[in-house]
């Protein structure tokens, strides 16, 4: 199958190998013109045969918004365009609504993996008319781990990212579980050990996952994590979970706690934000603080 895909960063670079690997024919555009096949959004399309697919992974709002409005001008009836970024469901409502307008279909996708996708594969929640996401199959297949399970239909447009979202409220709390606990063992005197407590609890415990194996790793590369700042950016998800919780009067007092505690490491050099720094780090890569010098 042919799809575009606009934004080759991190993820979106390892995801048009991922599918070149498989035999799908991916044309890439990226800002970057050492990273883009093609010196253009307008190339892109017209590289692409009818009916069209564009994928899109930029960053959640306005580049967002920037690059659905110019394919909206490029692309025809029957073309359909996907946004695997982070945006907030309510803006894929609102861009469903602006592309149906023009016939140009639209399919919000949650895409989890971080830079690991590419080995083992991505998560992905999917929102959108059946008829839509069923044309996509093939790329979906292709990026989703092997086996069973790691892709879902979830919806409506906008489930597929109100599912991601949620999925990331979580993990906000299971770092934040992981790295209260991990202060905890390195504060105690009798505990002299706890990196290899943490590796002890990845065979046999209830509580481990692979954000433990993650854990571990971390600790391998710096037992203490004294090369860190303790200070954990959120990505606005966590704030839009905690937001529907709101809205919805569902209780979420460990994500909301988790959310705070991020708040809580711009303020000092939070042992435990050194945790969750070391946990974003190792799955999506995301950038660290380096531990200021005495």
């Amino acid at each position: 199958m042919q799809i575009g895909l606009v934004g080759l960063g991190k993820m979106g670079g390892n995801m048009r190998e991922r599918l070149r690997n498989a035999g799908h024919t991916v044309v890439g555009y990226d800002t970057n013109p050492e990273l883009s096949d093609v010196p253009s959004l307008a190339d892109l399309v017209d590289r692409l045969d009818r009916p069209r697919a564009v994928w899109v992974m930029v960053p959640a709002g306005g580049p967002t918004q920037q690059v659905v409005d110019r394919l909206a001008s490029l692309l025809k009836h029957d073309d359909i365009v996907v946004d695997g970024g982070n945006s907030r469901w309510t803006d894929d409502e609102k861009h469903a609504k602006e592309l149906a307008a023009r016939g140009i279909g639209f399919v919000d996708a949650g895409v989890s993996g971080g830079v690991w996708g590419l080995e083992h594969g991505y998560a992905l929640m999917v929102g959108g008319d059946k008829e839509h996401v069923d044309r996509l199959e093939p790329i979906f297949d292709a990026l989703k781990p092997e086996g069973p399970y790691g892709y879902v239909h979830a919806g409506k447009v906008g489930a597929g990212h109100f599912a991601k979202m949620v999925h990331n409220g979580i993990e906000y709390a299971m770092m934040q579980a992981y790295a209260e606990g991990w202060e905890l063992l390195e504060k105690v005197d009798s505990v002299d050990n706890v990196r290899e407590v943490f590796r002890s609890w990845q065979d046999g415990t209830v509580i481990r996952s692979w954000l433990l194996d993650l854990a571990v790793n971390a600790l391998d590369e710096d037992e203490h994590l004294e090369k860190l700042r303790g200070y954990a950016e959120d990505s606005g998800e966590g704030r839009w979970t905690v937001e529907a919780a709101i809205d919805n009067a569902v209780p979420l007092p460990a994500i909301t706690a988790s959310l705070f505690a991020r708040f809580a490491s711009r303020q000092d050099d939070s042992p435990q934000m050194k945790m969750v720094a070391a946990l974003r780090n190792q799955f999506g890569g995301h950038a660290v603080e380096a531990a200021k010098k005495a």
